[in-house]
């Protein structure tokens, strides 16, 4: 009996403490290789022998190093430039927001082909908008020692947590 009591007061305790949105994560979801197409040109994250090399990653040598220093710029470049504040007045309930971007780094090193999927129209525009912003990378990918686009999958998650409507008790 006193265990739920705790849980619903550690709940609402949590519910009520952080007032403020913040992206919480993001992450890399890399592409399966069904998502390749050599006729394209097309050749997954997972499975690029030399993958893009964002700005200022330069100086990692392996493609486990390259990843993980390209997704740590991006997931900066993320937190950065994503309004969070957009939310406001969007409806949207208390919680954790999901944004799915998917967009690739052509031949010549640009992000293109950005599409965004979100539970309200505004916050595709604003994750399109932030993806945008990225950089040319400085070297494209390379399969075979030809230069390839390839394709990436960004979840944006962050919590939105309305304003609390004040009541005022009159005497």
């Amino acid at each position: 009996m006193n265990k739920p009591f705790i849980l619903l007061i550690l709940l609402f305790s949590l519910s009520t403490y952080s007032q403020e949105k913040v992206i919480e994560e993001v992450e890399f979801v890399e592409t399966s290789e069904q998502d390749q197409d050599e006729n394209t040109n097309e050749i997954s994250f997972a499975v690029i022998e030399n993958v893009p090399v964002y700005k200022g990653c330069g100086a990692s040598t392996t493609n486990t190093e390259l990843k993980n220093c390209m997704s740590a710029a991006i997931s900066k470049h993320i937190a950065d430039n994503f309004n969070t504040n957009i939310t406001n007045g969007l409806g949207l309930p208390d919680g954790r927001v999901r944004i799915n971007v998917i967009f690739k780094i052509d031949k010549e090193g640009n992000v293109v082909d950005i599409r965004s999927k979100a539970p309200h129209p505004v916050l595709e525009k604003e994750a399109i908008r932030v993806i945008q912003l990225i950089p040319q990378l400085e070297k494209p990918g390379y399969q075979r020692g030809n230069p390839v686009t390839v394709p990436y999958s960004l979840p944006i998650i962050f919590n939105v947590q309305n304003p609390k409507k004040s009541s005022k008790s009159t005497k």
